[in-house]
């Protein structure tokens, strides 16, 4: 007598190998952050706390707040400049209007992001696209120092980012009752008093959902610092490369690695609780 697998079993199997994969590569992570780093040789020494010690300066606490005001920075920028898009995208009447919006949001993502770093390199670039534009329409007599700044890796990162952004939020205007804001409309409320009291409040798990996700991606974020960057803006990931990849200190590359993992997972964490308790204020009004 043959028995036959589960089908489900069958179906989550690459799943479930998934996860022990990557279980197997955190654990790996988590044991060298806690080992001694051997100058000149890729072999680790002894237990030792002394990385987590380490952290405790200037130039790191540094590249950790940079990463989280650059994060944050990016998926407030995103959010404000995706809604629109968004809300286009779903409430359009029109076929050909909503198929440009696709074509225009997802495209991004068909584009390596070393293509895009440096295709904002050349755009942001003292003599790129921007400046030479701006100065040829006499709107500046300097060229715009976009390079090797903040900005310019938030403004790089957030065309990254908008893809999923608008993604995140199209979902959630999808999903809005229209008969609430015809109800709302009524009763005599006007189209930006309705946006503002109903769909706004309707799509808040949207919103935040798409903060953290992007919040959450862009502090992996690598190419566009570190080309836009020049250098100059350190982000964790950067610091991890440089520690793992130059000095080959791979136990304190390890223990950054750590620290913008359980810093992702903390923000996921939040969110989430602040969704369950939006969800239930919405559910009671």
């Amino acid at each position: 007598m043959t028995t036959t697998r589960p089908f489900f079993v069958t179906f989550l199997a690459p799943a479930m190998l998934t996860a022990v994969i990557l279980v197997a590569a955190l654990f790996e992570i988590l044991q060298y952050s806690v080992r001694e780093f051997i100058p000149g040789s890729l072999d680790v020494g002894g237990f030792t706390l002394q990385n987590f010690v380490r952290i405790n300066k200037p130039i790191y606490w540094g590249a950790l707040l940079n990463t989280f005001y650059i994060s944050l920075s990016t998926a407030l920028a995103s959010l404000l400049l995706s809604y629109p898009v968004a809300y286009a995208l779903v409430r359009s009447e029109r076929d050909w209007v909503r198929s440009i919006l696709i074509a225009l949001s997802i495209t991004p993502l068909f584009t390596g992001e070393i293509v895009r770093t440096y295709s904002w390199m050349l755009m942001l670039g003292t003599d790129g696209f921007l400046n030479s534009m701006l100065q040829g329409l006499s709107i500046l007599d300097e060229p715009l120092q976009m390079m090797y700044t903040r900005l310019g890796v938030v403004v790089a990162l957030v065309q990254f980012s908008m893809p999923v952004m608008i993604i995140l939020l199209a979902t959630a205007i999808a999903h809005v009752d229209r008969d609430v804001e015809k109800a709302a409309a009524n009763l005599g409320a006007g189209p930006l008093t309705v946006f503002w009291k109903v769909t706004l409040p309707l799509t808040s798990p949207g919103i935040l959902s798409g903060i953290v996700v992007v919040f959450a991606w862009t502090m992996s974020a690598f190419s566009t610092p570190q080309f836009i960057g020049g250098g100059k803006i350190l982000m964790i990931s950067n610091l991890t490369y440089l520690q793992g990849f130059s000095i080959l200190n791979l136990p304190f590359a390890a223990t950054l690695s750590l620290i913008a993992l359980v810093s992702a997972l903390g923000s996921l964490a939040l969110v989430t609780t602040v969704t369950k308790r939006l969800e239930q204020r919405i559910s009671v009004n």
